[in-house]
Formats: structure tokens, C-alpha cells, sequence
């Protein structure tokens, strides 16, 4: 038998439509398999997209299940802004503001997120379900990164910023640039690329630099995954929240609140704007949360056969 799903697309990490990373969001998936899910996904070509269940705790707003073009994944953080707004408006509609927490059972786990309306513009901040922590592969060499990424070794790196691997539900391997224009020019090159990949044990690479134009607090980004089908990400909240666990190895975390802006999706024309917040008590994250809006652009049906 075939059946037919409802399914949204929003724009993540922006105010206005064809900016910010494009998410699908499909509605009523408690019928759907996993090999279903998968090829909505694949279909669908963003870089993720989220089924929404019904929660196993009725206290919860929503399960969900996330899915790249090739494969699950337990967390992404676009796809929870995204979603938890979604959710929101559906309970909250009309242009009036409100605040709500928006419960989502990921398989990463519990992820608390909050939303709110003001002034017509929605924005939602999640706190992140693990901690960042170091990752479990062999961390590439300066050398190895930047035959990885078409650059030369003088641009990896700055200040106490080393290249380094860190996980939190999905691993990345960090790579600092020293300046706007190393960022601009780097690319995926094989076969360093794979090579690079397969000793970290990632398929993801997450570069960063300082956003000159904006502060010490602020950083550009780029992420690149073209083995797990995509190319170049717009905007990875996932990544983003994990960049707390590189600041604080890089001493760029104090006692208390630390705040950040991180922009990401400039070079590829669809301009994200993240903010990024971590709790530090003795010297240790307590707390990272990942804050940005969501603007819808379509919606539709698509039937499963």
C-alpha cells in the first residue's frame, strides 16, 4: 500500500527565505521504516531532514528521527531549531508573541528547546545532549589538513588554536585557518581528503576562523561532507555546539557564561548567523546551547509507496 505524508521546508539560521540551511520537516512518520525515512531523505537531497513521531514520553512534545541523504544521524542542531519552532507555531498560531519549551526525544537523547516569537521573528535555543568530548581517532597533522583542504600548512592554524578531533553525538575534525581568505579558498582535495577522514574517523570537517569585522568573540565557518552527501553545509548546529569543547581546549573559555557568533554559509551565498553559549564552572563545560531562527518557505504532501 502507499500512503501520503505531510512535509514542510523551512530555512534555518536565518530571518528570510532562501538563506540559512534549507531543512525538510515530515509530519505523522510513525508509519513510515526506517528504509522509508532514508529514501524521503535521499529524495529530498538537503542536507538533513527530520520525521517527527509520537514522543514515547506524553510529557515530550515529539520523537524525531534525522536523516542525511545517506545515512541517520543521533543529533543535528538545525534540524532541532527547525523542528522545535515548526512544533511551536502549529500550537502558537497567529503573529502574537509567546514563549514555549519544546521537548524533543532525539536519539542522541532529551534535547530541551526553547522558543519564542517577538516582533514577528521566531527563534529557538537548544541545549545541547552531550557535552563535548575528545574524539576517538587519530588527530591529522597540520600537513596532512591542509593537503585535505587545497592550502598551504602556514594556513592551519592560529593563536592556540591546533587542528583537533571532538565529538558530541556526531564527530568532526576542527581545523583553525589563520584568516577570511584561507576560509574562502578551502576545498575538499582527495586523496588527502579520505585519508584525512578514515584517521579521524569522522566524515565531517568543520573550519573556523576569526570574523574580523565583528569581534574577538565572533567566527567564521565552514563545514565540508561530501562523503556523507554533502558537499558544503550552510549551517551545522551540531558542529557549532561541539566547537565549545575546541574553544575550551584553546583557553578562549572563561569561568561562567561564554557568548559567541558564529556565521557559517557565507561563501556559498546562503548566509547562516548562529549563537553559541557555554556554561564553564572549575574549568569544565556544564552547559553549551545553540540559539538561531527558522523561516518557512514550502509545504506539500509526497506519497510513499
Amino acid at each position: 500500500m502507499s500512503r501520503s505524508v505531510k512535509f514542510d521546508t523551512v530555512d534555518v539560521f536565518t530571518t528570510r527565505r532562501f538563506a540559512g540551511n534549507p531543512l525538510a520537516i515530515v509530519e505523522d512518520a510513525d508509519g513510515l521504516t526506517t528504509a522509508e525515512m532514508q529514501a524521503l531523505a535521499r529524495e529530498f537531497k538537503l542536507s538533513e531532514t527530520i520525521f517527527v513521531q509520537t514522543p514515547d514520553d506524553a510529557a515530550h512534545t515529539a520523537k524525531v528521527r534525522i536523516f542525511f541523504p545517506t545515512a541517520e544521524i543521533p543529533f543535528a542542531g538545525h534540524p532541532t531549531i527547525g523542528c522545535a519552532i515548526h512544533l511551536a507555531q502549529k500550537a502558537n498560531p497567529g503573529d502574537g508573541d509567546f514563549e514555549t519549551l519544546v521537548t524533543l526525544e532525539e536519539v542522541a537523547g532529551l534535547v530541551p528547546v526553547r522558543v519564542w516569537r517577538r516582533n514577528g521573528a521566531t527563534s529557538a535555543q537548544f541545549t545541547a545532549p552531550v557535552i563535548p568530548f575528545a574524539g576517538e581517532g587519530i588527530t591529522p597533522a597540520p600537513s596532512l589538513a591542509a593537503a585535505a583542504l587545497g592550502l598551504a600548512e602556514t594556513d592551519i592554524g592560529f593563536d592556540r588554536h591546533a587542528v583537533a578531533l571532538w565529538q558530541g553525538g556526531p564527530g568532526f575534525v576542527y581545523v583553525p585557518v589563520t584568516d577570511m581568505d584561507a576560509l574562502k579558498s578551502a576545498r575538499p582535495c582527495e586523496p588527502a581528503w579520505s585519508q584525512m577522514m578514515e584517521l579521524g574517523r569522522v566524515d565531517s570537517a568543520y573550519l573556523y576562523t576569526r570574523d574580523p569585522a565583528e569581534g574577538k568573540n565572533a567566527f567564521r565557518a565552514r563545514m565540508f561532507s561530501p562523503t556523507a552527501g554533502i558537499p558544503e553545509d550552510p549551517a551545522t548546529g551540531s558542529a557549532s555546539a561541539i566547537l565549545a569543547g575546541q574553544l575550551l581546549a584553546s583557553n578562549e573559555l572563561r569561568e561562567g557564561l561564554n557568548s559567541f557568533s558564529l556565521r557559517q554559509g557565507y561563501e556559498m551565498g546562503r548566509p547562516s548567523d548562529i549563537s553559541l553559549e557555554v556554561d564553564v564552572a572549575s574549568g569544565k563545560m556544564t552547559a553549551v546551547r545553540i540559539a538561531g531562527s527558522s523561516v518557512k518557505v514550502s509545504d506539500g504532501t509526497i506519497t510513499v509507496a
